[in-house]
C-alpha cells in the first residue's frame, strides 16, 4: 500500500516544490491516470496551459513512488464545476473499499505571498461544506519567506533606515507569520469541518529544506495507527522520525 495525499490550493501557492522536498527530489512528478497509465508529460503541460485540470491524475516522483499525490487546482468561490468534482473526488476517495485507492491525508496551502487574502472565500467554501470524514485536513502556510520583504517595508515606514531594518527583519517577520497563523486558526476554526492541524513551512526553495515537522504534523493527525506506520515508513525526511515513533509506541 502506498501513502496518498490529495493537495490543495490557490495556483503558485508552492505546491510542487513542498511535494518535490518531501520526496527528495528536483525532478518532475510522472503522471499517471486513474487506471495506472503513464501519461506522457507534453500532453499534461498542454492541457495545463489551457487550463485543464485532473484531479483524478496520480503524480508519483520516482526518487519515492511509495507517495502518490493528487493536485486539486485552485478553485475560486464561484467555479462550481470545479469545486464539486473535487468534493466528489474527496468523498469516493475517502471512503472506498479498495484500499490502494484510498486518500490518507489532505494538505490545503495558503501561501503567505498574498497575506491580506490569507482566507478568501473559496477557502470557506471548502472548510464549510466539503466534509472529508476521517481523513484529516492540514493546512500548509506556505512561502513564509515572502514575509521578510513585508517585514522590511513595515520597518522602512515605521521610519528605521535601511541598515535598521534589516538587523530588525527576520524578528519582524516572525511576529507577521504569528499574526497571520493566528488569523487563518481563528477564521478556519469557526468554520463547520476546520482543519485538524497546522504548520507553516519555510525555504522550501531550497534542496535541502526539511520536511520534518511536516511528516510529523501529518502523522499526528492520523486516527489509524496502520496509517502513521505507513506514513512513517515511507517518509525519507528524517530516520528521527522513525526512531522516535517507535519509542513513542
Amino acid at each position: 500500500e502506498r501513502f496518498r495525499i490529495l493537495v490543495m490550493g490557490r495556483a503558485n501557492a508552492g505546491k510542487t516544490t513542498i511535494l518535490q522536498r518531501v520526496c527528495n527530489s528536483t525532478d518532475k512528478p510522472e503522471i499517471f491516470d486513474g487506471d495506472g497509465n503513464k501519461i506522457d508529460s507534453d500532453i499534461v503541460q498542454g492541457t495545463l496551459t489551457r487550463g485543464y485540470h485532473n484531479i483524478q491524475h496520480e503524480l508519483v516522483f520516482q526518487s519515492n513512488p511509495s507517495f502518490v499525490f493528487h493536485d486539486s487546482c485552485g478553485f475560486e468561490a464561484g467555479s462550481t464545476q470545479q469545486f464539486d468534482q473535487m468534493k466528489h473526488f474527496v468523498a469516493d476517495h475517502a471512503v472506498t473499499t479498495r484500499v490502494n485507492e484510498r486518500i490518507h491525508a489532505i494538505w490545503f496551502c495558503i501561501p503567505m505571498t498574498d497575506s491580506h487574502r490569507t482566507v478568501t472565500a473559496a477557502e470557506q467554501k471548502f472548510f464549510n461544506e466539503c466534509d472529508t470524514g476521517h481523513v484529516p485536513v492540514i493546512v500548509l502556510v506556505t512561502k513564509v519567506d515572502a514575509l521578510y520583504l513585508t517585514a522590511i517595508r513595515e520597518l522602512l515606514d515605521g521610519g528605521l533606515t535601511i541598515a535598521e531594518a534589516k538587523a530588525r527583519a527576520t524578528e519582524k517577520q516572525e511576529e507577521l507569520l504569528e499574526k497571520w497563523l493566528g488569523h487563518v486558526k481563528h477564521e478556519l476554526g469557526m468554520c463547520k469541518f476546520p482543519p485538524k492541524g497546522y504548520i507553516s513551512l519555510q525555504k522550501m526553495h531550497q534542496e535541502n529544506a526539511d520536511c520534518t515537522l511536516l511528516m510529523e504534523c501529518t502523522a499526528n493527525v492520523l486516527n489509524e495507527e496502520g496509517l502513521q506506520r505507513l506514513l512513517i515508513s515511507t517518509q525519507q525526511s528524517s530516520i528521527g522520525i522513525c526512531v522516535k515513533y517507535a519509542v513513542n509506541k
